[in-house]
């Protein structure tokens, strides 16, 4: 596929779209509704989404979802897919709460602790060092997220701990990612049948989550709940919609760049809740917000640099 930058740039935007609308869709589920019976519909719609993709995937000669994989790695492949699967099933209802509880602003700059994660486990489990223009980026984005989750006072005692729950999501997308990075590289995998497999992987575990803890007949009761199916609709078709739009994004310009136009998510975040639910935005959020970006910036110039120097 020839490499076009003014549509990986349009797709790159559409993306930060997205990623600003998810924390205010998962806020607004119904009333009542429990966040294990949404998240499990959410995750059906999502499911659904990816099946036109896949069947498109399938005539185009992709056969099943470890068909191309080499037998000697599918049985590890088989593990890695089980247990991130399980991982992203526990992360996405996480997400659900955490949009209730710590509320979309909160979680959606919360989400961008990403990267911190990445560093650090990068660090401990493949050695992976980093430049001291790196740490200095890293320091300044722990020093915001410390703002944020104390409230903007940085005293223990006032520590928000529905927005240290949300940096749960970021530290189990980063675990998450780094093993299911082993399936992608060296296998003929695409990323529609890993986003396939893994949600159903994510589904099975999180129905049976649902029918362990006595949810089977809250399951059931919304099947025909125009107002609830509608809410778990919009939020699994988003959720898709943006891992394949930032897939073929990053066909036609470099991650850096797609990661660069993602920054300001939480901003379009904060604007939609002004504008469409009456939320206010607190001054120590917009600072953590622009603390983050600022750090975000950093590492993205740093992690480049860095790389040229290597390949000189």
């Amino acid at each position: 596929m020839a490499q076009n930058p003014r549509l990986g740039i349009i797709l790159a935007f559409v993306c930060l779209i997205i990623l600003g609308v998810m924390p205010i869709l998962a806020s607004v589920r119904p009333a009542g509704a429990s966040s294990l019976t949404f998240t499990v519909w959410m995750t059906v719609w999502q499911l659904v989404s990816a099946i036109p993709l896949l069947l498109r995937e399938r005539a185009a000669g992709h056969r099943g979802l470890l068909g191309k994989v080499a037998p000697d790695r599918r049985r590890r492949t088989i593990v890695t897919a089980l247990i991130t699967g399980a991982m992203f099933g526990v992360s996405t209802l996480m997400y659900v709460v955490a949009a209730e509880k710590a509320g979309p602003v909160n979680m959606a700059i919360a989400l961008q602790a990403y990267p911190l994660f990445a560093i650090g486990i990068e660090a401990v489990l493949l050695g992976i060092r980093k430049s001291a223009a790196e740490l200095a980026c890293t320091g300044l984005m722990i020093a915001a997220l410390l703002y944020l989750i104390t409230d903007g006072t940085m005293v223990p005692t006032d520590i928000s701990w529905w927005s240290v729950f949300s940096l749960g999501i970021p530290l189990i997308w980063s675990m998450a990612h780094i093993l299911l990075r082993q399936i992608l590289v060296g296998t003929a995998i695409t990323p529609n049948q890993v986003t396939v497999s893994r949600l159903i992987i994510s589904g099975a575990f999180l129905l049976a989550a649902a029918l362990v803890l006595g949810e089977g007949g809250a399951l059931l009761a919304v099947a025909t709940d125009a107002g609830f199916q509608k809410a778990a609709f919009l939020l699994g078709v988003a959720y898709y919609l943006e891992l394949i739009v930032w897939f073929s994004a990053v066909r036609h310009i470099d991650v850096s760049v797609a990661s660069s136009v993602t920054v300001p998510t939480p901003a379009v975040t904060m604007l939609i809740a002004v504008a469409f639910l009456g939320d206010s935005v607190a001054l120590h959020q917009i600072v953590a917000m622009a603390a983050i970006a600022v750090a975000m910036y950093g590492l993205l110039f740093a992690g480049r640099r860095a790389r040229r120097a290597t390949k000189r």
